[in-house]
Order: C-alpha cells, then sequence, then structure tokens
C-alpha cells in the first residue's frame, strides 16, 4: 500500500544528439572545409518545489519519466537544439533518494527549488572539430552521451509548525477540522486519517499557524508495524508536538507509549518543545477529570473537547505562545 507521501519512479534522461559529419559546399568554396555543428544536450529530468501541492499523489501513477533527446548537430557549425528539460513538480519537504543505492540525492525546501535527479548527456561533436593540419577533412563526428537512468524515491516530510501525535482515534482530524478550513475524513474508528493533512490555523488578528494531522501511531510502529515508518517521518519537520491522548484511555500510559516511539524513531524528536492535549472532555462531567494528571515532566497540559469547542482558543494560544518562543532558533 503506497500514500500520497511516497512515489517511486523511474526516471530517464535525454540522450544528446548526434554531432555532424558535412563539409562546406559552396558554388564559389568548391574545396570547403568541414563545418558539421555539435548535437544538442538532452534534457534533464528535475523536481521542482511548489508550495501549492500537498501531496505526491500526481507522481503516485507516473511510473515512468522520460525527457526529451538532444537534436543532431546542423550544418555551418549549428548546434542542435537541446532537448527540453522534464520538470516534476513536488511539495516543499520532498526528500529524493536513488532506489538502489538509497543515497540521498537532495531535498526541496523552498518555492522553485531546482533538484536534477537525472543528468542529459552531452551533445557529440561535429566534425569540423577534429581538423587538423594532417586531416583537412575528417569525417568523423561523435555521438551524444547517453542520459542517466534510474529509479528513484520520493518521500514527502509535511512542513508544518505543529505537529499532531496520537493513538488512532484520538480526535486528531476532529480537531484540525475544528481549528481550520481543513476538512479531513472523520469517523469514529480508528485509521480515519489514511494520509497527512495540512490545515493552517488562523487568528482574528491575523495571526497564523499551519497544523499536521498525522494519520495515528501504533505501539511498535518504529519497527515498521502497521503504518508506522510512512507516518513517523511527517514529525521529524514539525517545531511543536501536540500530543492527543482521549480522556477515556489510560491518559498516562498512552502518553509514555507515544513518547516510546518517537524516541525509537529518532531520540532527538524528544527535543521538540511538547504539548499534551487531553481530547474528548465532552464525555466527562463538567468537562474537570477526577484526578489531575501528573506526568513528571515539563509538558504543558490542557483539557479540551473539539466537539464543543471547551478551551480551543486557549490550546491555540499555548500553541502559539510555543512556536514564539522557539522563533530565534533555528528548527530542523
Amino acid at each position: 500500500m503506497r500514500f500520497a507521501d511516497y512515489a517511486k519512479i523511474y526516471v530517464t534522461a535525454g540522450n544528446g544528439g548526434e554531432g555532424m559529419s558535412h563539409f562546406r559546399r559552396e558554388k564559389y568554396v568548391p574545396k570547403g572545409g568541414p563545418d558539421g555543428g555539435d548535437g544538442g544536450k538532452g534534457g534533464d529530468v528535475v523536481l521542482k518545489g511548489n508550495s501549492q501541492l500537498n501531496t505526491l499523489l500526481d507522481l503516485r501513477y507516473r511510473k515512468f519519466v522520460k525527457a526529451d533527446h538532444g537534436e543532431r548537430g546542423h550544418t555551418s557549425r549549428k548546434t542542435g537544439k537541446d532537448g527540453e528539460k522534464e520538470v516534476l513538480e513536488v511539495p516543499l519537504g520532498t526528500v529524493v533518494y536513488d532506489a538502489e543505492t538509497r543515497e540521498r540525492l537532495g531535498e526541496i525546501t523552498d518555492q522553485d527549488e531546482e533538484i536534477v535527479i537525472a543528468k542529459g548527456g552531452k551533445g557529440g561533436l561535429g566534425n569540423w572539430h577534429f581538423r587538423s593540419a594532417t586531416n583537412q577533412t575528417p569525417e568523423h563526428a561523435q555521438e551524444g552521451e547517453s542520459g542517466e537512468e534510474r529509479t528513484v524515491e520520493l518521500e514527502l516530510k509535511l512542513i508544518a509548525d505543529v505537529g499532531l501525535v496520537g493513538f488512532p482515534n484520538a480526535g486528531k482530524s476532529t480537531l484540525l477540522s475544528a481549528l481550520s478550513e481543513a476538512k479531513p475524513k472523520i469517523a469514529d474508528y480508528p485509521f480515519t486519517t489514511l494520509e497527512p493533512n495540512l490545515g493552517v490555523v488562523t487568528f482574528p488578528d491575523y495571526r497564523s499557524f499551519v497544523m499536521a494531522d498525522i494519520p495515528g501511531i501504533i505501539e511498535d510502529a518504529h519497527e515498521g508495524k502497521g503504518l508506522g515508518l510512512q507516518f513517523l517521518r511527517h514529525i521529524e519537520r514539525n517545531n511543536v508536538l501536540l500530543f492527543m491522548v482521549g480522556c477515556d484511555t489510560d491518559i498516562k500510559q498512552e502518553y509514555r507509549a507515544l513518547l516510546h516511539e518517537l524516541e525509537e524513531y529518532r531520540p532527538d524528536l524528544l527535543d521538540k518543545p511538547r504539548i499534551l492535549a487531553i481530547t474528548k472532555m465532552d464525555l466527562v462531567e463538567g468537562f474537570e477529570l477526577e484526578e489531575p494528571v501528573e506526568l513528571g515532566d515539563d509538558v504543558e497540559i490542557i483539557e479540551i473537547s473539539s466537539a464543543t469547542g471547551h478551551n480551543i482558543e486557549e490550546l491555540k494560544e499555548m500553541i502559539w505562545k510555543k512556536l514564539k518562543e522557539i522563533e530565534p532558533e533555528e528548527t530542523s
């Protein structure tokens, strides 16, 4: 099963055009020398950042991508036309790997940023390059070089200010829907969310931040169980982690289990600022827990209900404060 945050494609850059073997033949120049032009360069295959895209969905169905070949050289030493490059637009946060070697070829983080993932071949030299004092009529011209071919894997790591972290059915999609204009699929069963969703959370005074609804983690997700590894990578790019645990669960145990999965996947994720939102408080009389939750670390805790709006504005301000605290720092 592949998701819109992953694509595997076979890319082929264009071949360089052949150099031309040709001699100048004009009415008043009976012994014109070689004038065969060079072949054009083959087109590259290029990734280009597009901030308007959120998924790799379009590329999931393009298994083979091929750029144009360079044209053959012309007479009068004219170079053939270069092949058109093939540009694949991808969301910001896309990382590309060589599928066979797992070599990291690059990462797109800015609008219009480009990475060449397969280089077009150079055009061959025309025969006029090979003239000499001892060979004034060379008939040899070079063939163009072949373009690079490789299979690449694209992985999207969502760039968002806040990432929602929780087990399936913790209320992440409901909160994203309540806070933003995003319309994720919501239902009362695990794994409703099978693809990450982004939403922009706004304030009346025009402040805003981007929140990512990351599909539910399961225990041992760091070992690749369930859909774990495909989801965990999205957390790497979030500046603040908003843990979400339902009030109808063992809150302390679930929170510790979530921390464990992140730590096993990448220990430095626990260095990110985090908030714990205890969700579904509308299920509790008076919107209050019988006993306060004590976790023994510096995580801020807030009790919310996305369904009724209980403490939702307070949560937004809490998140904003966290984001402003880390703003001067270099975030990963």
